[in-house]
């Protein structure tokens, strides 16, 4: 499995394409996801990278790790690591991890498509139509007081009781969901945001996990191929730049000392005027 980064969940917005069609994003803020333990399968029995991202600060910016336990200080500290918001973990290879302290948005790029996982809104205790999205019973023909009931909930006398896993009225929300697929639109590497494609889970503030969709691994293939690509191209255009502004600054320089020469040639083969005296 692919590294994956934990950021958290803005908002939503919209953005403009040059057709005139308007394509609602997901706003995530991903900062720099800070390696505490690598987890390895002689150790652990698995192979995952455990990260964090943030800080615990009051309202003046001052660390606040008053609460913290002594064993969550103990496992930040043997990694020289500050004390961040949460401890995730991914599931990659050794070789994926390698010696990286940190992980940020340059695993991702525009077209790729990821996975978000998150936690969705808690909406209490709810009915069987909107729980369950059931059908509503007729609102006449002598219905007056179970518009909203979720009917029949089994059969008669065999097997009489009604079986485990009846979908019926509970506790909606609050659990872990997962939106698979959802195509990155724009990465913004300044302001350390990810505008994903649809909706997804959780509240404003609230964090999620964004991992690379396995299910459109071939697509992502290409498209981490092409970003490469790019990255190299720009970086071979700006060593080139780079070389370019040298040589020219060495000539400018070597121009200098020529003319500064010759200056000083002209000034020593020049004859000094006499003066005449009364």
């Amino acid at each position: 499995m692919a590294i994956g980064l934990v950021g958290q969940k803005l908002g939503m917005t919209r953005i403009m394409s040059e057709d005139g069609s308007a394509t609602a994003v997901s706003v995530i803020k991903i900062e720099a996801n800070r390696v505490v333990q690598t987890r390895t399968t002689e150790v652990d029995g698995y192979s995952a990278v455990q990260v964090t991202t943030g800080a615990k600060v009051n309202k003046k910016g001052e660390a606040k790790v008053r609460r913290v336990p002594s064993a969550i200080k103990g496992h930040y500290a043997k990694a020289s690591q500050d004390i961040g918001l949460g401890l995730w973990e991914f599931r990659a290879d050794a070789n994926e991890i390698g010696d990286a302290s940190s992980f940020d948005l340059s695993i991702f790029g525009a077209g790729h498509y990821v996975d978000v996982t998150g936690q969705s809104k808690g909406k209490g205790f709810q009915g069987g139509v909107k729980r369950h999205n059931f059908q509503m019973q007729d609102a006449t023909h002598g219905n007056s007081i179970s518009h909203r009931a979720i009917g029949s909930t089994g059969q008669c006398q065999e097997p009489g009781r009604v079986f485990k896993g009846k979908k019926m009225a509970g506790h909606m929300g609050d659990e872990q969901v997962t939106e698979e697929c959802l195509e990155i639109i724009r990465v913004d590497s300044e302001r350390n945001l990810l505008l994903v494609k649809g909706a997804i889970p959780g509240s404003k503030s609230g964090f999620v996990k964004v991992m690379l969709s396995a299910k459109k691994d071939k697509i992502n293939s290409n498209i981490s191929k092409q970003i490469q690509e790019q990255k190299d191209a720009q970086l071979a255009q700006e060593q080139e730049a780079k070389a370019a502004a040298e040589a020219e600054k060495a000539a400018a320089k070597e121009a200098k000392k020529v003319t500064s020469e010759a200056n000083t040639t002209k000034d020593d083969g020049a004859e000094t005027p006499k003066v005449e005296t009364e």
